[in-house]
């Protein structure tokens, strides 16, 4: 039993899953949410996330199994496809029952992200817009955050600007180990078309103008902290640009942008309230 649990969670992807809750948390932080009202925030994400994340293993075991990924529970066995969808629906309904206490703001807005994030699932993935899902979701991370706080407010132009940037950075980087694989099962998204250098640079580009707006956003202060998280930032996608060009994409690319983003975030929550309108 132990084992098909831990399977289950392993197939929720876990990284995206706990980087993506820690982004949120830290910007309820940022926003000076209360202990209560912060844990509702960073519950709601990550049932959100889960779901994303199982209704991915639970869409694409099969073609995980054609490709024989030995790093998807469902495409081994592991745990039942089955299982995996009811997870991925429970996950969805939890997700937007604990999103409620936050207001209707914030409600619209994680169905929003979570809505494409299983767009992208279910078939746009295979598609010129792959990228279109994760600019959405990422872009409009932020104003769950920011539309969930007791006096409830949109976040600046450059926030969701920031967050849609890193969004293609994420999907970008997350696709590139897998061209070949991809191509195998008929995925032609984005990345796959403009191929593994191009995609490479687009996404560390994205990544560092994500990281210059969050720098010096409209209403900032400039603070040493956030030239660091600059640093930081740029420090990343030259990184990222090296590697790119001097080996096969890895899953260290998608490392960096989790990472990066993380950087970010706490820029973003030393920002505080100048981050909303």
């Amino acid at each position: 039993m132990a084992k098909k649990v831990l399977s289950l969670l392993l197939a929720s992807h876990p990284g995206p899953t706990v980087v993506v809750t820690v982004i949120a948390v830290g910007l309820g932080v940022g926003l000076g949410y209360p202990p209560g009202r912060l844990a509702v925030l960073g519950l709601a994400i990550l049932f959100g996330q889960l779901s994303i994340g199982w209704s991915n293993d639970w869409l694409d075991a099969a073609r995980d199994r054609a490709v024989q990924r030995t790093d998807k529970p469902a495409a081994r066995g592991d745990v039942s496809v089955a299982v995996v969808r009811t997870a991925a629906f429970v996950a969805l309904v939890v997700a937007i029952l604990i999103t409620v206490p936050l207001g209707a703001g914030a409600l619209v807005a994680h169905l929003i992200a979570i809505a494409g994030g299983w767009a992208y699932n279910l078939g746009l993935k295979t598609t010129a817009s792959s990228w279109v899902p994760f600019a959405v979701s990422f872009g409009v991370l932020p104003a769950i955050a920011t539309l969930g706080q007791e006096q409830p407010a949109l976040p600046q132009w450059w926030v969701f600007a920031a967050g849609a940037l890193l969004g293609v950075a994420a999907h970008v980087t997350n696709v590139l180990p897998d061209l070949e694989d991809d191509a195998r099962t008929g995925i032609r998204g984005l990345p796959h078309r403009l191929g593994a250098r191009i995609s490479g640079l687009l996404a560390f580009t994205a990544l560092a103008v994500a990281t210059l707006l969050i720098t010096f956003g409209p209403g900032l202060p400039v603070r040493p902290l956030l030239i660091a998280g600059l640093v930081i930032g740029l420090a990343a996608a030259v990184l990222g640009v090296v590697l790119l060009l001097r080996r096969s994409p890895t899953r260290l690319l998608m490392q960096l942008i989790m990472t990066c983003a993380i950087v970010d975030v706490v820029m973003l929550a030393l920002a505080g309230q100048s981050v909303t309108v």
